[in-house]
């Protein structure tokens, strides 16, 4: 039995920067806040120096500067990473690079069994020379795959073939796989090297749970109401990555066929490619109901945006817990997820779901559409509990801590 370190030594790959509008960003910084007074744990953080998503860190308050590359920020060490633009491939250059920024500096300062937490599965190629690498210096490589990335349409089929072998290769050259659903916790497990490693947990997604600052009145609110030609309550909200797997076609599509008097406000960042493609087959252009409203990045007014909708979809269908139905669960009183298991294992029955059938999510809208206040008022009230209960930051935070401590596990 090894003796139990005094401080464990925690490396972070694979968030661009601290505090961006991403999911693995958004979990380094609140896992790195969370811990800040912990004296048994120290993170150190790989950043993006430059490129799409690069790290500022004079938008951050109280940030000790250490030098022209390096930083402490929640009283984690972090570091950035200067990334070449060569398109798609500099997301895995990137993990590369700071993998081997990792190794250095553990070699440097002689860190004793430290724990390299790598995000999403980019560098499947290299995995084994990585796992090599590190085990040697006397640490392990710990994982958190993301879900599935080869399923999503977006890719070109080669580049899909790519990831699927990548993340293969990357879950065999693992320590631990943290999954943040357990449909992909079943996945995994059983599927490393002898088929015995690597060992899978799940450690959900977090939200933030706090009402918005912000009040109907505020000048803000009523500003980008009036802008967009909404009103609380009189429409139905969509948030997210605008790409096919997000089931923007569908929701689009059947919205269109309703008899609904509300509007379809979808706060995404449009890609004209897909926009053009969807426009082509819906002619959703010629409906005054369906409103794509851009970018909302003030997490205040996105906040009360999501509160005063009517309803709120959700049409992901590829990866695990997702970001954003979490936070509609704990702001929006009404939520139509497609039925997929990801979703139905975080929202089980605080939600209604719809499926890609012709018709089925129409019908479902002309339904919720006449649904009583009260009834609606329950769904939400049943879902502010289980999001409070499952999938609050401090009850992540603590799981992360309780697993990145325990050295034999």
């Amino acid at each position: 039995m090894q003796q139990r370190k005094e401080i464990q030594h925690v490396f972070c790959v694979g968030a661009k920067s601290l505090g961006a509008y991403g999911g693995y960003e958004t979990f380094v910084y609140k896992l790195t806040e969370y811990h800040q007074n912990k004296k048994n744990i120290k993170y150190h953080v790989a950043c993006k120096a430059n490129g799409s998503g690069y790290m500022d860190e004079n938008q951050l308050e109280s940030v000790k500067k250490i030098n022209d590359h390096e930083f402490e920020f929640h009283n984690a060490h972090c570091f950035k990473i200067r990334v070449p633009q060569i398109g798609a491939v500099q997301a895995i250059y990137y993990d590369a690079v700071a993998l081997k920024a990792c190794c250095e500096y553990i070699e440097k300062y002689h860190i004793s069994q430290p724990i390299v937490y790598i995000m999403a599965c980019r560098i499947g190629p290299i995995a084994r020379y990585f796992y090599k690498k590190i085990h040697k210096l006397g640490g392990k490589i710990y994982l958190n795959p993301d879900g599935h990335e080869w399923m999503r349409a977006k890719w070109p089929a080669p580049v899909r073939k790519y990831w699927k072998i990548s993340e293969k290769m990357m879950v065999k050259y693992s320590d631990l796989v943290i999954c943040d659903s357990i449909n992909i916790h079943k996945c995994y497990d059983g599927k490393g090297i002898h088929g015995r490693n690597p060992r899978t947990t799940f450690i959900a997604y977090g939200a933030d749970l706090t009402l918005s600052k912000l009040t109907d009145d505020d000048e803000k609110l009523v500003n980008w109401y009036k802008d967009k030609g909404l009103k609380k309550k009189g429409y139905y909200l969509v948030v997210g990555r605008f790409v096919p797997e997000n089931s923007y076609e569908v929701m689009i599509r059947e919205f269109m066929k309703t008899k609904s008097k509300k509007d379809f406000a979808i706060i995404t960042n449009v890609n004209d490619k897909f926009l053009n493609q969807l426009e082509k087959k819906l002619h959703f252009k010629s409906d005054n109901r369906i409103k794509f409203v851009g970018t909302v990045y003030d997490q205040e007014l996105l906040k009360k945006i999501r509160e005063n909708a009517y309803a709120y979809f959700h049409g992901h269908t590829v990866g695990g817990t997702n970001p954003s139905l979490i936070e509609a669960l704990g702001s929006t009183d009404m939520n139509l997820l497609v039925d997929v298991g990801f979703n139905k294992e975080v929202a089980k029955d605080c939600a209604l779901y719809w499926n890609k059938k012709t018709g089925n999510l129409a019908k479902l809208i002309n339904k919720v559409d006449h649904m009583q206040l009260e009834e609606i008022k329950k769904f939400g009230e049943k879902a502010k509990k289980r999001v409070a209960k499952e999938y609050t930051w401090e009850k992540i935070c603590n799981e992360y801590e309780k697993v990145f401590t325990d050295w034999e596990n």
